[in-house]
């Protein structure tokens, strides 16, 4: 079993930064998506990807994954660049 440790990404369409801190261990999908033939939803039988766990910190996390036996990949957040400028700049 793999899994997937990230940092929640800021939300495009919100200027919030609510809840960004926090960490999220994801599964890695066990088995591809299938298109069921009568309704057309796609699924699959792999009940893992539905189970995504939030931790406060890395550490906690990987703490989780190691003492669980889980083999976990740490995908690390750009630092984030403002862009600072002023509204003078738009008329030279």
């Amino acid at each position: 079993m793999s899994a997937r440790i990230y940092q929640r990404p800021k939300n495009a369409m919100q200027s919030g930064k609510a809840r960004l801190g926090e960490w999220i261990l994801d599964f890695v999908p066990a088995e591809a998506r299938q298109a069921d033939p009568l309704m057309g939803w796609t699924g699959s039988g792999d009940t893992q990807a539905q189970v995504q766990l939030k931790f406060p910190s890395l550490e906690a996390a990987q703490a989780y994954a190691a003492k669980h036996g889980i083999a976990a990949e740490v995908h690390s957040v750009p630092p984030r660049r403002l862009k600072l400028q002023a509204y003078a700049d738009n008329f030279r």
